[in-house]
This record gives structure tokens, C-alpha cells and sequence, in this order.
């Protein structure tokens, strides 16, 4: 397929790396392009003016007035739950606490329980429906958490399901064991036990059926401690899981600098942050992971992400998808939304939410950016005056259409 007269083709790289500080600003973009996809692939792009005529039968497609973005890299969601919560969002509005919610049974353990009286194929079929949202609102690439099951057998249907959307769905996926995300009500008193759980029951088949790629921990006050955080992460890094872990979200908990200490892919959630903590992550190699639609849903203080970007922290945005605190799937908003309350520019949230989410699910060498050799995972805007435009117009939907390994859905 032949592109001709784009507007603008944003985020075009010839070689990757992990965008940070004042990087994170440039977004290189080519005006009046073209762009030629093969087999899937991004074959080659340019100036419509350096199109010389071309040998190989092409449909073409004219875009005039379009913008053309990689497709979004959403690199930490729930996405697979057997039921919405909708009346404790009620319940929040009347003033119930988190914990007063919980007391009632509310919460991941509302969650754990719905999830564990569904079956596989049925919480396949759910979750079915809402990955193919998600590719309409432009997301190329999901990473996918289990937390719901919170026993064996739960844990493990979720993540038999995120292998099954794996294999049916043109996007690509991650996932992602998030046993560790609170403590099972009859484990309330028995952290030992529960971690026992973990390691000795859920771990061993999770490696032998291949069923995750990274694993995670809710490393929080009332969760999961920061030595409890390490032991557990340490036990699937012996399985070969790489860490992504939940941190500083409500509490100064430990989790970055445990994150950090472990190498881990990204600590993720970040609202509560100090210098100390700030100073640790940009000192290393590990994405920290912005989840501004939970922070508005929760109606918490937002990330600092100025502070983080200035310090040189290399940051990622993703959705956080899940039915207690984020039921939203859009990236789109999650940009918006970071321009409007985390005052980054439109070029460092496209930058944070392609590129960077790529990196934080090790997908960069084939997403991310306008690349030749990369997948052609692609977000057709509808005619737009500028980039600018799609944080600044968030309540509207702006995409076109989207492209995902070179054919539209």
C-alpha cells in the first residue's frame, strides 16, 4: 500500500533509543509525506516529492489532510476482569472510603470474587470484546495483568486467557503476573502462606506453560512490603520474569528503589514521590510508568511528571485499565489528559506513550515510531489542524481509522 499526502508523519526514526529530558521533546515529524507499507511492514517513507515512480503494484490511498501516528503502546492494564464496579464508583460519590468499600466486600477482592465464578471461555469472550475497543481507540500494543484470581486456579485461568488473546489478536501483547496484588482474605494473617502460594504453586506451572512475561507486585502500605516485593520478584526472576512493579501510588512505599535494585522494566503509578525517590529512578535504567487516569478517577494528586522529566527520569504513559480505578482504555484521553494536568507538551505524551511505552514492554525494535523494519501498527487522524490539536480537542474522538500489521480493523 502506497500513502500519499499526508499532513504530518509523526514520530519518524531512523534508530531507537529511550527518550529522556529535553529528548523527550523532539518529536521528528515529515510534512506533505508518503508511505509505503509491504507484507505488514513499514517499507519506506518521505517527502512527496522524493516519490519516484514505483515498480510494484500499489493501492493507494490518499490521506490529504491526515495526520499518521505509530499506534499506541499501552504498557500496563487489567484488561482481562470478569465484571465492572460501577456501584462502588456510586458509593465513592456518597463519600465511602476505600476502606469502608472493602469492608463491604468491595475492591480487588470484589473482583477476585466475580472472577473466580467465571470460566475461562466466558471471561475469554469478555475480555475478547474489550481488546478490540482498545485497537479502535488506536492502542497497537497492551500489556495484560492477572491480580483478579488471587488463587491458583484464578491466577492461572487469567493468564491462560491473556495467552489465547495472544494468539487470536493481530495486536501485540504482554503479560504480566500480578499474583502479589493484595492478600487474599483467608492469607490477611498469613503473609507467609500466601507468599508460600506464590512461590511454590503458581510459579512453577506459570513457567512451564509459558504464561507470563514479566511479574509484578503491588508494593504498597497494607499491601505488599518492600522486602515482600523483592522476595516475591526474585522467586519469578528465577523463572525468568523480568519485574514490573506497582510503586509509590498511594504511599511512599519502597517499590521504586526496590524496582530500581532489581533492574526492573518499569515501576509504575508514581503519585506519591520525593527527591530521594525521584533522584533513584533517574539514575537508572528503569521506565517509570505515569497512570494519569487513575490519579483522576481516584481523585488523587497527579504524577509529578515535570519533576521526573526534569530530573532525567525516563517516563512511559499507559492507561491502567481496570474495573476499580481506571475503567477507561483510551490512550487518547490518557494524552490529553497528561498535557492538561501534568503540563507535559503534546510532543513528550505522543513521545511517553509510543516510543517509550515500547521500551516499557520491550517491543521497541518493532513499534513505537514511524521505522522502516517495523511493524505497521498505524493511527490515521481524521483532517486535523495540528498535532497539538488531539490533547487539546480531548473529548473528541479524532482517529479515522487504525491500521494494525498493515491491514485496517
Amino acid at each position: 500500500m502506497l500513502v500519499t499526502n499526508i499532513k504530518q508523519l509523526v514520530n519518524v526514526r531512523e534508530e531507537n533509543h529511550l527518550l529522556r529530558r529535553k529528548e523527550l521533546s523532539h518529536l521528528p515529524v515529515i510534512e506533505d509525506a508518503f508511505l509505503i507499507i509491504e507484507d505488514g511492514i513499514i517499507a519506506e517513507y518521505g517527502r512527496m516529492e522524493q516519490l519516484s515512480s514505483v515498480n510494484r503494484p500499489l493501492s493507494t490511498l490518499n490521506a490529504s489532510g491526515q495526520f499518521i501516528l505509530p499506534a499506541w503502546c499501552d504498557s500496563h492494564t487489567h484488561l482481562v476482569f470478569a465484571a465492572s464496579r460501577e456501584e462502588e464508583f456510586v458509593d465513592k460519590i456518597k463519600g465511602l472510603s476505600y476502606a469502608e468499600i472493602a469492608a463491604k466486600g468491595g475492591g480487588i477482592l470484589n473482583s477476585a470474587k466475580k472472577l473466580n465464578a467465571t470460566s475461562e471461555d466466558e471471561l475469554f469472550n469478555l475480555s475478547w470484546k474489550r481488546l478490540e475497543e482498545v485497537a479502535k481507540l488506536g492502542t497497537g500494543a497492551i500489556e495484560i495483568k492477572s491480580g483478579y484470581g488471587l488463587t491458583v486456579e484464578g491466577e492461572l485461568k487469567m493468564l491462560r486467557v491473556i495467552k489465547r488473546l495472544k494468539e487470536k489478536s493481530n495486536l501485540t501483547i504482554k503479560a504480566t503476573f500480578l499474583g502479589a496484588h493484595t492478600y487474599p482474605l483467608v492469607y490477611k494473617e498469613n503473609h507467609r502462606g500466601y507468599i508460600d502460594l506464590i512461590r511454590n504453586e503458581m510459579l512453577p506451572v506459570i513457567a512451564a506453560e509459558k504464561l507470563a512475561d514479566y511479574i509484578d507486585v503491588f508494593c504498597e502500605t497494607g499491601f505488599f512490603s518492600s522486602e515482600e516485593t523483592e522476595e516475591i520478584c526474585k522467586a519469578g526472576m528465577s523463572y525468568g520474569l523480568k519485574p514490573k512493579l506497582h510503586a509509590n501510588q498511594l504511599n511512599l512505599s519502597g517499590g521504586v528503589e526496590v524496582g530500581v535494585k532489581l533492574h526492573a522494566v518499569s515501576v509504575d503509578h508514581l503519585e506519591t514521590m520525593d527527591e530521594s525517590s525521584i533522584k533513584t529512578l533517574a539514575s537508572s535504567n528503569t521506565i517509570g510508568t505515569l497512570l494519569p487516569t487513575a490519579a483522576f478517577f481516584l481523585r488523587m494528586p497527579f504524577q509529578p511528571a515535570r519533576q521526573l522529566i526534569d530530573a532525567g527520569c525516563a517516563i512511559a504513559l499507559a492507561t491502567d485499565f481496570n474495573p476499580g480505578s481506571s475503567p477507561s482504555c483510551n490512550m487518547n484521553l490518557v494524552v490529553a489528559m497528561s498535557c492538561i494536568q501534568m503540563k507535559m507538551l503534546p510532543e513528550e505524551a505522543i513521545n511517553a506513550a509510543t516510543i517509550n511505552g515500547a521500551y516499557a514492554m520491550e517491543v521497541e525494535k518493532e513499534l513505537g515510531s514511524i521505522t522502516v523494519g517495523k511493524k505497521a501498527n498505524l493511527i490515521f487522524t481524521k483532517p486535523i489542524p495540528s498535532l497539538a490539536y488531539l490533547p487539546y480537542s480531548f473529548g473528541t474522538n479524532l482517529i479515522d481509522k487504525v491500521m494494525i500489521n498493515g491491514e485496517f480493523i
